[in-house]
């Protein structure tokens, strides 16, 4: 459908992309990967015509249509949220004027068996398939679904654009991109501005999405369960995997082992080739021998690496300063913006190492109670903090509150006192700041930079109590990956507010969920909290469906021999999926008694005969077979899905 052909572009005379190809076919979910910098936004403007090639070119079949989102756009204004959605249906528009004026040139005309006469009829027809087709019936009702699904309420409806946040203005282009129903979408960071109840729902419309997808996406969640493939960019190259993103990382694994040792292998014969040059470099006897392995050496195609880059943040919280057995308590709690109540008289108590979460659609009032919490916001009602809390804030738009004309080092310097200013510079270092990185001023920094920096700044001085409203927002999944290890292993009290789900499961215990002015505490994981939702959810459904009189006999029976397949087919994926996990699991156990092994082999007084490279090759034997039978039964499983 899309073909990307042998692209290559360049930044400052360094390759960004060279001899990239690949094609986007019709149906595809494609999950793209890599490290920051490694040139995805730039691929998804590449389609999109917005950045110009030094090699190559994009071909793309007339007719299909895009829709993009990217990163950072201009928002337009002048209309309220539903009119400026309406704007999706340009096309219907078009052609529901067209079909207005065909009707009136027909009404005035008589030459009935002219050939412009029945092409005009061909048009009428033609137009009002399309107009069918294109659902113009229901074209508010599908706006307003929409936007409901993306968070938005009835009341948001009327509201101007100009007086939305960023995020909320982001929500209504990408409601206008899912209206279109283009063929493919492109969407950089859909996710960012996004809470969990919408995430779960752009999934499931995505997932089921008859069209193809491309996603950027930092949310390993949202990756897993829309994506079917996932297309990785390394060094200016891409590699193609079938497989969603955790699958990938297993593939990606095993394809490093065997660059490495392929590398290694070409090494050798290098050293090989270059002693023998050097040995008989002199010698009249072998000089057409030592011509030809220097020829050799000049053909040869050195072999590109790519080593697992580890350097991300690696950091602990100092240890929490002792404090009281209960660290926050509320009674009868309000918050209020003039008429607008966010928050009405709620009751909430805060045990010392505690971990809990905030969860709910934005506007229910996580951040607003996070910034009581730190007297940011005046309230009623009752808040008491324990003996000796000391509390640590990291706000959701904290790279935006540091002064952009300090240099990275100031930043730290000026708010650091005591012994920590001599460590300054090994928190820098922790959180990737080099020697040439610590003068860079704040302003031009990335989001990402600006975002580690901000919370660097948490490590200057003990706290018992961590706020962390979006933490996540701007860091790459390994960095997220380290950030939530330093979390586990803090020893005092975190509230966090976050919709990503991967980061918050197997962090909190307590999930607390913000809606109509209260919140309502659910003990257990993230996914036990939202998989209990949906059966809520499905429950009220339930119950509506119950008071609607059935009255074609058929369609129940064909929806109950429907809900049968459903259900088979279900048990199918279930059953294909715990084979999968009892492959992966067997996988895991073969690589460790490799790795087990290999330290056995590392040291020359074990070997006493050749019995322990026969258990070494047969476990490899093993692995590679299991690795075949993993990817068969992730194939079935597609099939199945």
């Amino acid at each position: 459908m899309i073909s990307i052909n042998n692209i290559r572009v360049e930044f400052s005379g360094i390759d960004l992309f060279k001899n990239i190809t690949f094609e986007i076919k019709p149906k595809d979910k494609i999950g793209l990967v890599g490290d920051n910098g490694a040139g995805k936004t730039t691929l998804l403007k590449i389609i999109m015509n917005q950045q110009s090639l030094h090699e190559g070119n994009v071909s793309i079949p007339k007719g299909i249509k895009i829709g993009y989102l990217p990163q950072h756009a201009i928002y337009p204004d002048g209309k309220t949220v539903l009119e400026e959605t309406m704007t999706a249906f340009e096309e219907i528009k078009y052609i529901e004027n067209e079909l207005n004026n065909i009707n009136i040139e027909i009404a005035e005309r008589t030459d009935y068996q002219s050939k412009s006469y029945l092409d005009l009829i061909n048009k009428l027809t033609e137009y009002s398939d399309k107009l069918n087709l294109l659902g113009s019936a229901t074209i508010e009702a599908q706006a307003e679904q929409t936007l409901k699904g993306l968070g938005f309420e009835q009341s948001d409806f009327e509201r101007p654009t100009n007086e939305l946040s960023g995020g909320w203005r982001m929500r209504i282009e990408l409601a206008k991109i899912l209206l279109r129903r283009p063929d493919v979408f492109l969407l950089d960071e859909p996710t960012n501005h996004l809470d969990i109840e919408s995430i779960q729902w752009l999934e499931d419309y995505l997932k089921e999405y008859y069209g193809a997808v491309v996603i950027i996406s930092h949310d390993r969640k949202f990756l897993d369960t829309i994506s079917r493939r996932t297309i990785e960019i390394s060094l200016g190259k891409i590699y193609d995997y079938k497989a969603n993103y955790t699958n990938y990382k297993i593939l990606r694994a095993k394809r490093l082992e065997q660059q490495l040792a392929t590398f290694e292998n070409q090494q050798q014969k290098i050293k090989k080739t270059e002693d023998f040059i050097e040995r008989f470099r002199y010698k009249s006897t072998k000089a057409n021998q030592v011509q030809s392995r220097i020829k050799q050496l000049e053909k040869l195609k050195e072999i590109d690496i790519e080593f697992n880059d580890n350097s991300a943040i690696h950091f602990r919280f100092p240890p929490a300063p002792r404090a009281g057995s209960i660290v926050i308590e509320m009674r009868d709690l309000s918050k209020s913006y003039g008429d607008n109540k966010v928050i009405d008289e709620i009751d909430f108590i805060l045990e010392r190492g505690e971990k809990i979460a905030f969860v709910g659609r934005n506007g229910e009032g996580k951040s607003t109670l996070a910034k009581v919490i730190i007297k940011e916001l005046d309230y009623t009602g009752k808040l008491k903090f324990g003996h000796n809390t000391k509390v640590g804030y990291y706000a959701q738009n904290q790279d935006e509150t540091l002064h952009m004309d300090k240099t990275v080092f100031e930043t730290l310097d000026d708010v650091a006192v005591g012994d920590i200013r001599t460590k300054l510079r090994s928190i820098l270092g922790a959180f990737l700041f080099g020697k040439n990185d610590i003068d860079k001023k704040v302003k031009v920094l990335s989001g990402g930079e600006r975002a580690r920096l901000a919370l660097a700044k948490l490590l200057l001085q003990p706290y018992s109590l961590l706020v962390l409203d979006e933490p996540t927002n701007h860091l790459d999944m390994k960095s997220k990956d380290i950030l939530k290890s330093a979390m586990k292993h803090y020893d005092g009290t975190i509230i966090l507010v976050s919709h990503d789900r991967d980061f918050l499961d197997g962090l909190t215990e307590t999930i607390y969920e913000f809606r109509n002015k209260k919140i309502k505490q659910h003990k257990g994981s993230i996914y036990n909290f939202l998989k209990k939702k949906k059966l809520e959810t499905l429950k009220q459904i339930e119950q509506k469906q119950k008071t609607v009189s059935i009255k074609n006999t058929e369609t129940v029976s064909n929806s109950k021999q429907e809900y049968l397949q459903k259900k088979e087919q279900q048990r199918k994926v279930s059953k294909k999926e715990r084979e999968i996990g009892k492959s992966e699991q067997k996988i895991e156990d073969l690589e460790l008694q490799i790795e087990e092994t290999n330290a056995f082999l590392s040291n020359p007084k074990n070997i006493t005969d050749n019995s322990v490279y026969t258990s070494y090759n047969k476990l490899k034997k093993e692995l590679e077979i299991e690795m075949q039978n993993w990817e068969k039964l992730n194939e079935d499983l597609e099939e199945l899905t």
